[in-house]
């Protein structure tokens, strides 16, 4: 079953010093997922952790933290059919070592630490996440024109 949903990604500080922003929403894009907010910005130590409140106490938070707030991130909602899941999919596993070629971490991405790109894992982790950089005014409601070819 088709389920129009939205999904929160984040093209981390690795993956803007890269310049990878235009090609992975071309990627996006040319899956037919549809660019509905987008921002460029600094992520507060506030925000961060908010965003990474499910993985609070655990060794590694603090590192999550220092690295999302170090520079500036893309933050972006796309829209589309299972969202969610083809954007994981794309994505590929966390640790861009063990990401399979063809995947976003698997072909720009060799660690844990630095994966070029957060995605949402869920509808519950995209309802958390969106409000922390964004508003609903900033979601733009618009259709491409083409989208019956997807």
């Amino acid at each position: 079953m088709l389920l129009n949903q939205k999904t929160l990604i984040l093209i981390k500080p690795d993956g803007l010093k890269r310049r990878l922003s235009g090609t992975i929403i071309q990627r996006l894009e040319n899956k037919g997922l549809r660019l509905t907010a987008m921002r460029l910005l600094k992520v507060s130590d506030e925000m961060a952790r908010k965003h990474y409140s499910v993985h609070e106490g655990k060794p590694f938070f603090k590192d999550l933290v220092e690295y999302i707030t170090s520079d500036p991130v893309v933050a972006i909602i796309m829209e589309g059919n299972n969202a969610i899941s083809v954007v994981r999919n794309l994505v590929g596993a966390t640790d861009g070592s063990k990401a399979s070629p063809g995947t976003i971490r698997g072909d720009y991405a060799i660690s844990i630490e630095k994966n070029i790109i957060h995605a949402s894992d869920s509808e519950e982790s995209y309802n958390h996440e969106w409000p922390i950089f964004f508003s609903q005014k900033d979601i733009v409601a618009f259709t491409y024109g083409d989208e019956q070819l997807f």
